[in-house]
């Protein structure tokens, strides 16, 4: 049992160092393009790679080489990684708890409304220069360019996704066959023809951007929640190999050496010959 924890601690680490190595590369490939969807992802990829890369070195180290130290500073690490983890599942929950599209009779697809989303991620959407990052990546996406050719009977009988919904059309309710002023909604107002306009500027379309989001925050969270069950149960074996390397390392002034299915470090036979030697003198 005390090489057991040891060789899984190892071998998980190994396999996480591994897989770092990819993420490291997409994140310094995505520095050289151009695409500004691409480079938002850039900095989280790179940190999340570098600090597996560190943590699995450790581990594996420690684990291997029987370095106390090493896996020390790992499973301090991992605690974090835990609790902040922990903590961010929450908080998505929490943040992402509201919303959801509105029906729109004789449609399939459903309308977002801004108001309906939580403050903190309303507050986010509508920073100025937060939404100049979103807009230009919808932009380059081409994802109103799909809808651009519809019919009005596609529009009867296809879906949209939030986006589509949102910011390549005007809100179903607006009204632009009468002279009269009538109360609209505000974004029938900011409804715009030209391609690179449309309804880009739209609260409905800040909040098919959120919509997308929480559903991506909800699949995030459930594979969270396996990461953390995962990330658990090796701390917990990181544990176990921690006192079995610490045990190795302070075994040796009791007298006998309790190692016996491995073969005893090279400093327990210079503490046998020191100690048989005091005891002859004295």
């Amino acid at each position: 049992m005390y090489r057991f924890s040891n060789t899984v601690i190892g071998f998980l680490n190994l396999f996480t160092l591994l897989a770092s190595i990819p993420i490291i590369g997409a994140g310094l490939w995505m520095a050289r393009s151009s695409t500004t969807c691409e480079n938002f992802l850039q900095t989280p990829l790179l940190i999340v790679g570098f600090v597996i890369l560190v943590i699995s070195l450790a581990g594996f180290i420690g684990a291997c080489f029987h370095v106390a130290w090493a896996l020390w500073v790992y499973l301090v690490v991992m605690l974090f990684i835990i609790a902040t983890l922990m903590g961010l599942t929450i908080f998505g929950f929490v943040v992402t708890s509201q919303g959801g599209g509105v029906e729109v009779p004789g449609r399939v697809y459903k309308e977002y409304r801004l108001q309906n989303y939580s403050t903190w991620l309303r507050n986010r959407i509508e920073d100025p220069k937060y939404w100049t990052t979103v807009r230009s990546c919808i932009l380059g996406s081409n994802t109103c360019a799909k809808v651009a050719f519809w019919t009005p009977m596609d529009y009867l009988q296809r879906d949209m996704s939030p986006v589509q919904s949102g910011c390549c059309k005007p809100p179903s309710s607006c009204n632009y066959n009468t002279a009269a002023v009538v109360s609209q909604d505000p974004d029938c107002y900011k409804w715009n023809n030209a391609p690179n306009l449309l309804c880009y500027e739209c609260d409905s379309c800040k909040a098919g951007v959120l919509e997308d989001i929480r559903r991506d925050w909800h699949k995030l969270s459930v594979l969270s929640i396996v990461v953390l069950i995962f990330l658990i149960a090796i701390y917990s074996i990181g544990c176990c190999a921690f006192q079995n390397t610490k045990r190795a390392e302070t075994d040796y002034p009791y007298g006998q050496n309790r190692m016996t299915k491995v073969r005893p470090r090279w400093d327990y036979y210079w503490w046998r010959w020191w100690h048989d030697k005091k005891e002859q003198l004295y």
